[in-house]
């Protein structure tokens, strides 16, 4: 166990995401659960910001959620089907899968959860779970891409690529390309405008425009996990700016937009020990949100009526806010997405894999 002299790491720690920078009235409207625009604020939780919504959902909305088996993606899985959607659980242990399958079941028993085996670090994972889901014949209204890793240490993918990237972003972003047609199609069929959520985390804005280099990301030369972590963060929300910017050109009837939880004490937070330790868990504990608290951003964007049309936006809180201003950089979106593009149409190995998976660039 690593342990970090409090008065420094963390309060080091707790200044850059808290972001003390920004005015004191935004640090204490956080610290003290205070209501935005929305309604909702920081101590706002899943079940609140879902309750008055559920009258007025339309019914037999299908929603994915990666990471369902651990942490928030639980919470959000759970609170989404007490809302009456029905949830598919991409699992890469689909023993885990079916313990929350059965949790949700058991306490509502209404709700239909579906598990599929995934591992968002293969691409070839990534595919049969989406040829899986599609033979299912079901529509696709909500897509949530929670599913993230801490490395501490260096570790590579299958496909040879480093672990942090290829998870956190790679395998969502072929996971949303192979599945959009269907949210797509589903929306001009049903008339309810698809969501996709992409879970980033504010520590994106940690990343400097001269460490964002995609082909260091994919084989880094001296790897830091913070800054892996971070940049994968980073890409989520690039990813979610472009997509937009497409979905609106072809005037689709989807959404896609970015979210921070907050900070959680979960998993990836006991994961990331250069980031912060159980040393400061207890001076921190009043700071960190709860399991609940951290998934209501992400319901609220997904199931909200106040969110419909709105797209390539950040939130936190429950509330629109700003993201750094080089995940606001529209040209470094589409420059990050041609290379994510051109990457996975050469892994294919086919000749028609560009036109098959890939969105033509508008």
């Amino acid at each position: 166990m690593l342990y970090y002299h409090p008065n420094k790491k963390f309060l080091s720690w707790l200044s850059r995401i808290l972001k003390v920078g920004i005015p004191m009235k935004e640090t204490l409207r956080y610290l003290a659960g205070i209501a935005g625009p929305s309604g909702y604020g920081s101590k706002s939780t899943a079940e609140q910001v879902t309750e008055d919504c559920s009258s007025s959902l339309p019914n037999h909305l299908t929603a994915i959620i990666t990471g369902g088996t651990s942490g928030i993606g639980v919470e959000t899985a759970r609170v989404l089907a007490k809302r009456g959607v029905r949830i598919v659980i991409p699992a890469r242990d689909l023993k885990k899968g079916a313990e929350v399958k059965e949790e949700i079941e058991r306490e509502n028993p209404k709700a239909e959860v579906i598990v599929l085996e995934i591992d968002l670090s293969s691409f070839a994972s990534v595919q049969r779970f989406c040829s899986q889901f599609l033979s299912l014949g079901l529509p696709l209204n909500i897509l949530i891409n929670n599913a993230g890793i801490f490395s501490q240490n260096l570790e590579y993918s299958e496909d040879k690529i480093e672990m942090t990237f290829a998870t956190n972003y790679l395998g969502h972003y072929l996971l949303t390309e192979m599945l959009l047609e269907k949210m797509v199609e589903t929306a001009a069929q049903t008339g309810i405008q698809g969501r996709i959520i992409n879970v980033s985390s504010v520590i994106h804005s940690w990343v400097k425009r001269d460490s964002f280099c995609f082909n260091e990301m994919l084989n880094p030369k001296n790897y830091n996990g913070t800054r892996a972590y971070a940049q994968s963060k980073l890409a989520n929300i690039l990813h979610v700016k472009e997509m937009a910017r497409q979905l609106k050109a072809r005037n689709a009837r989807v959404t896609v937009n970015a979210v921070h939880p907050g900070i959680v004490k979960t998993g990836i937070i006991r994961a990331h020990k250069g980031f912060i330790t159980d040393s400061v868990f207890f001076l921190a504990s009043k700071l960190l949100k709860t399991t609940s608290q951290g998934a209501s951003t992400t319901c609220y964007v997904a199931l909200s009526p106040e969110i419909e049309g709105v797209s390539g936006k950040y939130f936190a809180d429950c509330n629109e806010t700003n993201c750094s201003t080089l995940a606001n950089d529209e040209s470094e979106a589409q420059k990050l997405w041609k290379q994510t593009r051109g990457l996975i149409c050469r892994r294919q190995c086919h000749p028609a894999a560009e036109k098959k998976l890939c969105i033509p660039l508008l």
